[in-house]
Parts: C-alpha cells; sequence; structure tokens
C-alpha cells in the first residue's frame, strides 16, 4: 500500500492497487514476485485524473462566474465569509472520508467557486485585468512545476516529504489563527489591507505560500504517478483532481495577492 504525504490524499486506502471482485478467487493468476495483484476493477490512469481535474475545476469557474455576477455587493462580505469557511470544512470532510465521494468534491467545487468569485471580483475592482494576470501565472507556475518534475526526474524523499508537510501544516495554523484575529478586530492582521502601504511581511508571507503550493504539487505529483503505477482503483482519481485542485485554488489565491503588491 502507498501512503500519500499530501494531507488530500493521505488515506489508508489510497493509491492501494484494485482488490479482487467479490467471488474471483484470489489464489487465481497469482503474479510473480513484486508484480501488483492481478484485478478485472478498473485502475486509476493520468487520463482519469486530468478529465476529473478539468472536471472540477470547471465547476469551480463556472461557480465562481455566477458568483461575480448575481451576488449583489450588499451580500458581498457575507458571502466571502461564509463560502470561505463552509469550503475549509468541506475540504476537511472529504479528506477524511475513507472513500471518495464525488457529491462532495462537487460540493466543494460549486462552494469554493462563490469564495474564489467574490474575492476575485475584490482584487479586480481595484486593480482592473490583474485576476487574467493570476490566472496566467498561476497555470505558468503549475506548468513550469510539472515540467521540472519530469525533465528533472525530482525524487520526492521522505525528509522532503516531512518539511514541506510540516511547513504547510504549520503556515495554515499562523494564517488560521490570523483570519480569526482580522476578523474579531479593525486590525488588517499579517497580510496587510487589499490596498494602501506594501509590508516587506506581507511581500514574504505571500512567497512562502506561493513556494509551499508549488512543493505542494510536486507532493501531487508523485504520489498521482506512483498510484498509477501500482495500479490504484480508478474511483482515487477523484481524489486526486480534488487535492489538485485544492492545491491550484491555494496557488491562484496567492498570486492574485502577490501580483496586487506588485502593482503598487
Amino acid at each position: 500500500m502507498l501512503r500519500s504525504s499530501n494531507p488530500i490524499l493521505s488515506k489508508q486506502d489510497a493509491f492501494t492497487p484494485a482488490a479482487p471482485q467479490q467471488g474471483q478467487n484470489p489464489y487465481a493468476q497469482q503474479p510473480g514476485y513484486g508484480q501488483p495483484p492481478v484485478s478485472t476493477e478498473p485502475r486509476m490512469t493520468f487520463d482519469d485524473v486530468i478529465t476529473k481535474t478539468a472536471v472540477v475545476m470547471g465547476l469551480l469557474v463556472v461557480s465562481a462566474a455566477l458568483a461575480w455576477m448575481l451576488i449583489p455587493d450588499a451580500l458581498y462580505m457575507p458571502a466571502l465569509i461564509l463560502s470561505s469557511l463552509v469550503g475549509f470544512g468541506t475540504v476537511l470532510l472529504v479528506s477524511f472520508r475513507r472513500n471518495v465521494s464525488p457529491p462532495l468534491v462537487f460540493a466543494y467545487a460549486a462552494i469554493e467557486g462563490v469564495f474564489i468569485g467574490m474575492f476575485s471580483k475584490m482584487f479586480e475592482s481595484y486593480y482592473p485585468g490583474i485576476v487574467v494576470q493570476a490566472v496566467i501565472a498561476t497555470f505558468v507556475a503549475a506548468g513550469v512545476t510539472l515540467a521540472a518534475y519530469k525533465l528533472f526526474n525530482i525524487r520526492v524523499t521522505p525528509m522532503f516529504q516531512k518539511v514541506v508537510i510540516l511547513s504547510t501544516v504549520a503556515f495554515a495554523a499562523v494564517m488560521l489563527v490570523n483570519f480569526i484575529f482580522v476578523l474579531f478586530s479593525n486590525s488588517a492582521g499579517l497580510r496587510g489591507d487589499i490596498v494602501g502601504p506594501v509590508s516587506l511581511l506581507s511581500v514574504g508571507i505571500s512567497l512562502i505560500a506561493i513556494v509551499l503550493a508549488v512543493l505542494n504539487l510536486i507532493l501531487d505529483f508523485d504520489y498521482i504517478e506512483k498510484g498509477v503505477a501500482m495500479g490504484a482503483p480508478a474511483s482515487e482519481s477523484w481524489r486526486a483532481a480534488f487535492g489538485l485542485t485544492v492545491t491550484m485554488v491555494w496557488l491562484y489565491v496567492e498570486m492574485l495577492r502577490l501580483i496586487s503588491y506588485i502593482r503598487r
């Protein structure tokens, strides 16, 4: 069994070779030493992951566009806060389930789309054209990361995994505390205001977040590749699509912030 270091992909049964179907003789057609078990259950493929990731991200984009156009300005802030909290809860719910639930993955995409729509609209109102810039920057960063992973044959070692995971968890904890602090105070917190002077601290936090997001993409690519090689069940492609979407959303949000700092 292969367990992922990515919190989204790390499940007890994630990327485990597909089990024989009921009634199938487990001793029939035994593979040779070191070979994956023989099974008639469909297995995850790269095409599966790409297709399902495109579906999930497509739903997120549609939800974001509808939120941008239909939610009135009077409900902007409640929609932004509520969608961020519900989206975070949905991520936890999907992550801790033993079996992947496509409806929950779709629910996450729809809810997170509302957050992305409101968040993007806020930045676009102050910095026209910034959304297109952030989208391009996000996909360029992801493409360069994938190219580097393949061309330079990057190997994910246990130490690399541990450093990335601990750093990501620590960063998420700090940002959660900062979010709660901002909600219940008049302070702009560690990230600063959306307009006004830019602090080196705010820029530094965004740069750290982008680096962590890129490193998490490497973990995603590594474990998806290993999952396909080990013959993971086809249903696990939904978990892979979900993990990639969560990482890409995080990368986009941080690109949006960083570009706003640069444009000031």
